[in-house]
């Protein structure tokens, strides 16, 4: 199978895998061009370091990263390896970020790889240059080292040559030819390349290249701080390239590698230096390369500072060489691959580090080849997740000269965003003002996550503090508001939630097609339901609300819902998707008293006949028309609330005053995380993602399988009878031992699973934690361990939902 025909722009440690994943799967019709020299093509492959650290919060990156050093690790050129395996050490100089190094042992415990944490003399027998005073843990990773990144390029052009792959060098890309909405092909300054499908990897030049298709990239090139010092006396006689660990000193944003007698020195500690794709040097005008800037001695001297203080023995060496090498960045710190929205056959792998480089290589190639990836769950990496406000010049800008300043920081799972905030605000965002609400952000949006108006509701309950971690951006006020919400009635903002409106005479086939239960049923009616990839995996979760013979109203997860659905229209117009989120709010009106509020105002019949659970009617609230829906993601009585954004303030006011004689509230995120956990309601993205399928996620109730075909359907039936792992619920009895997420769980010694979601049931008095375990250990009783920082949290298996599992509160 010869396969279509594949441009490739940019040869570097990205390309030149694709080309050899693509290859190897049988698509030899493929083209690599670069303007460069092969290999070492002058982008940043051609200067990076080369230090490959696995340990990321994210499974899918440490995943990429793994699959980079088992492939390198098997490269070579003519006996010399690809890669050296040297292991990594981070090391920590404060007591803060010895916590930190426990909080990635644990990272990398959940997602399989091998690390110890190491004291302090440990550190030093490790890493013998390292200052004993100075140090007071580390964490090693033996299977980290040094990529040989254009040795890697060189290997791998090798073994896509051997089967056909053309590579050409010196040819610049000066436009990407289309006809209709597809690509056709490449114009070179060496004439035209004709293509079925184009992919860019073209790393710094990237934006340059995807404007030519129309395409926006939110990625900024940032030069980096990297230098050698001249021979360290200590080092003398030292043979081999490198013999000591990788090392990283996160406490001053440095690093550090071998080389021979040498040492290198890379820094992020210094003002981000961001550049166009534009303003980028051709090769044949570049100094060295047109990756490589002039090294700025002064932004360096702390750093020099400091190493010789880590490092004592660098103090009778001088830094003889240094670059301002140029990388990329992105808003959220991940890579951005994917097929472009508006051309067809135009895709990208940009932003990908030599770390993640190969791990890329595959996951695009299985895209392609396949239709979808099946190594790696990529839902986070998709260059299509971004809202429109995210592609803002300012925005990107912000946001990846942020993400450069962040790199080495020890950042909290809630961490606040930095400029530009705020972005989004929803209609209620004054009112949450005057009752004091702490905000965070989700998709730009504000959205409170406790108020302060609500601290009076405290007194007399007892809502113990968590540990320390746990404690950050939290408020003991997150547990009176859950409470309040059991008891009497809260309104929540939901505006946040992405709204699709999906119309027209075709609207119901094509939801038929993509959703896994039966949404063409009667006008009012709501359905929980998935949307699976061709493999059987999540891609989402959402509701399907039929508001009209030809309207449907959905409750997506995302940017990547509407692509989804975007792509799969069907070609003769019969069907129109559109983001209705901005013109649109939502409140959630939950709670025991939730009609006791709602009914007197409304002009239709809220009773629970008037009403069942999970329909929809329109309605008027006061003066305000809102689409109602009785769904809770709380698990009480109640609705959620839409009316068009004008409106949004006087929905909200007109509530609220018949809301506060029973004592309702304004409730926040905190107390709505824990509500859902306490009902076992899944988070898309969280709690299951494309890797997973509904029989293990605890989901299979909205899988219909005796409805017509529908995308993903035979694959899944292929899957049911194999389920290996299972979402599953664990209580934690010890109040202040509440986890957050992504932390290892064991089985005695051995780590078995890791934490999705967790939170503190404030209803239930214990510590929530849904987590991925084998099937045979996901039994109600079963006693395991939580590994948390240095400590390991007793938990067990328990039944869920672990609150009113006759849903007696919701249908009531």
């Amino acid at each position: 199978m010869a396969g279509p025909r594949v441009v490739i722009i940019g040869a570097g440690v990205v390309g030149a895998a694709l080309a050899d994943e693509l290859s190897a799967r049988g698509w030899t019709e493929v083209t690599v061009v670069d303007q460069g020299p092969l290999p070492a093509t002058g982008g940043s492959s051609s200067h990076a370091p080369g230090l490959v650290f696995q340990a990321n919060p994210s499974k899918t990156m440490t995943e990429l990263a793994r699959y980079t050093v088992e492939k390198f690790c098997s490269l070579d050129v003519d006996g010399q390896p690809c890669f050296l395996q040297v292991g990594g050490l981070e090391v920590a100089t404060t007591p803060e970020r010895v916590t930190e190094l426990h909080r990635r042992h644990g990272w990398l415990t959940a997602w399989g790889v091998e690390s110890q944490i190491l004291t302090a003399d440990e550190c030093v027998e490790t890493h013998p240059l390292v200052n004993r005073e100075r140090v007071l843990a580390g964490l090693h990773i033996p299977t980290d080292g040094l990529a040989k990144a254009v040795l890697a390029v060189e290997a791998q052009i090798r073994r896509a040559t051997g089967r056909g792959v053309t590579f050409l060098a010196r040819h610049e890309v000066l436009d990407v030819l289309r006809a209709d909405g597809e690509v056709t092909g490449v114009r070179t300054d060496q004439g035209d390349l004709q293509a079925d499908i184009v992919v860019c990897c073209a790393g710094i030049w990237g934006p340059r290249i995807a404007r030519m298709v129309g395409m926006n990239l939110p990625l900024t090139p940032l030069a980096h701080q990297l230098a050698w010092t001249g021979p360290v006396p200590a080092l003398a006689g030292q043979t081999e390239e490198a013999v000591r660990p990788i090392l990283r000193h996160q406490d001053a944003d440095l690093y550090y590698r071998d080389r021979h007698d040498t040492l290198g020195i890379g820094y992020y500690g210094h003002r981000p230096m961001p550049i166009t794709a534009d303003d980028i040097l051709s090769f044949d005008e570049a100094e060295e390369m047109p990756s490589v800037l002039k090294f700025t001695e002064d932004d360096f001297a702390d750093a020099w500072t400091e190493t010789q203080s880590l490092l004592p023995a660098t103090k009778d060496a001088k830094v003889e060489e240094g670059i301002n090498g140029l990388f990329s960045f992105t808003t959220d710190g991940l890579p951005l691959l994917g097929e472009s929205p508006d051309v067809k056959g135009f895709w990208v792998a940009e932003a990908v580090w030599v770390t993640h480089s190969a791990g890329v290589g595959r996951a695009v190639a299985e895209w392609l080849v396949d239709g979808h990836c099946s190594s790696f769950d990529l839902h986070e990496c998709d260059v299509n997740r971004f809202e429109p406000h995210q592609l803002s010049p300012e925005y990107v800008l912000a946001r990846d000269c942020q993400n450069f300043v962040e790199v080495y920081d020890i950042l909290h799972p809630l961490e606040p965003a930095g400029d530009p905030r705020p972005i989004r605000t929803s209609p209620f965002h004054t009112r949450q003002q005057e009752l004091g609400a702490f905000f965070l952000e989700a998709n730009g949006w504000e959205r409170p996550h406790w108020y302060e108006a609500n601290a009076g509701l405290v007194q007399g309950r007892s809502i113990l503090t968590p540990n320390d971690w746990a404690a950050r951006y939290w408020s003991p006020i997150v547990g009176a508001e859950a409470q309040t919400t059991r008891e009497t009635v809260a309104m929540y903002d939901m505006t946040a939630l992405k709204r699709l409106e999906v119309s027209g005479r075709g609207a119901a086939d094509l939801l038929e097609r993509l959703c896994t239960g039966k949404v063409a049923k009667s006008v009012g009616s709501v359905t929980y339901t998935l949307l699976l990839d061709h493999d059987g995996g999540i891609r989402s979760d959402i509701t399907v609300a039929r508001l009209a013979p030809d309207l449907f109203q959905v409750g997506a997860n995302g940017n990547l819902d509407l692509d989804w659905f975007t792509r799969h229209l069907p070609a003769d117009g019969t069907v129109q998707v559109r983001d209705i989120t901005p013109g649109t709010c939502c409140i959630g009106l939950w709670g025991p008293l939730a009609r006791d509020v709602l009914q007197p105002l409304a002009d239709e019949d809220f009773s629970a006949t008037g009403l069942k659970y999970f329909r929809a009617k329109r309605a008027h609230i006061g003066s305000v028309p809102v689409t109602a829906m009785r769904l809770s993601y709380v698990g009480e009585l109640g609705w959620e609330l839409y009316t068009t954004a004008d409106l949004g303030r006087k929905l909200w006011d007109t509530l609220w005053r018949a809301a506060q004689p029973l004592g309702g509230i304004a409730a926040g995120r905190g107390a709505f995380n824990s509500l859902r956990l306490e009902k076992g309601y899944r988070s898309f993205g969280t709690d299951m993602t494309y890797e997973h399928d509904p029989y293990e996620a605890g989901v299979s109730f909205a899988v219909k399988a005796d409805k017509d075909d529908f995308v993903g359907k035979a694959a899944l039936e292929r899957r049911r009878a194999d389920v290996r792992r299972r979402l599953t619920c664990l209580t934690i009895e010890d109040p202040r031992a509440v986890v957050m997420g992504k932390e290892p769980v064991y089985d005695g010694r051995r780590a078995v699973g890791y934490v999705t979601s967790a939170a503190f049931g404030y209803t239930i008095g214990k510590g929530i934690a849904y987590a991925w375990l084998p099937a045979e250990l996901a039994v109600p009783g079963t006693s395991l361990h939580i590994g948390y920082f240095d400590q390991r949290v007793a938990a067990v298996v328990a039944e869920e939902p672990l609150f009113d599992p006759a849903m007696s509160r919701l249908r009531g």
